[in-house]
């Protein structure tokens, strides 16, 4: 039992607990793909669905995390330039729930 311990301990260093890290925030992005196959699927058309950036941003998040450890620069880039792309999807789609649909600039009547 105690070389059981010993061999699983063994595992638990930064490396491993980073590797495991990454594994995660891979999911996390990846699973966004599946989630937008899936409600494309159930329109029967193209959908970008809220949970879409969600699991981009925390995916996002989770994987620059790890870039960082890694110290890799191209990485580090592209998941920081691919944060600020996905915050700003949520911030309009928030702005444009919070404005009524009464007030959105329509087309302007026809003049005779």
């Amino acid at each position: 039992m105690d070389q059981l311990l010993t061999h699983a301990a063994a595992w638990f260093t930064t490396d491993h607990i980073w590797l495991a890290v990454g594994f995660l925030g891979q999911f996390l992005f990846g699973s966004r793909f599946i989630i937008q196959w899936f409600k494309s699927e159930l329109a029967g058309r193209s959908v970008i669905p809220l949970s879409f950036w969600y699991c981009s941003v925390a995916g996002g998040v989770v994987l620059l995390a790890y870039a960082i450890y890694k110290m890799d620069p191209v990485f580090i880039m592209g998941q920081g330039m691919g944060l600020i792309v996905y915050g700003r999807n949520l911030f309009l789609i928030f702005r444009e729930r919070r404005t009524p649909s009464n007030t959105k600039l329509a087309s302007p009547a026809p003049t005779a």
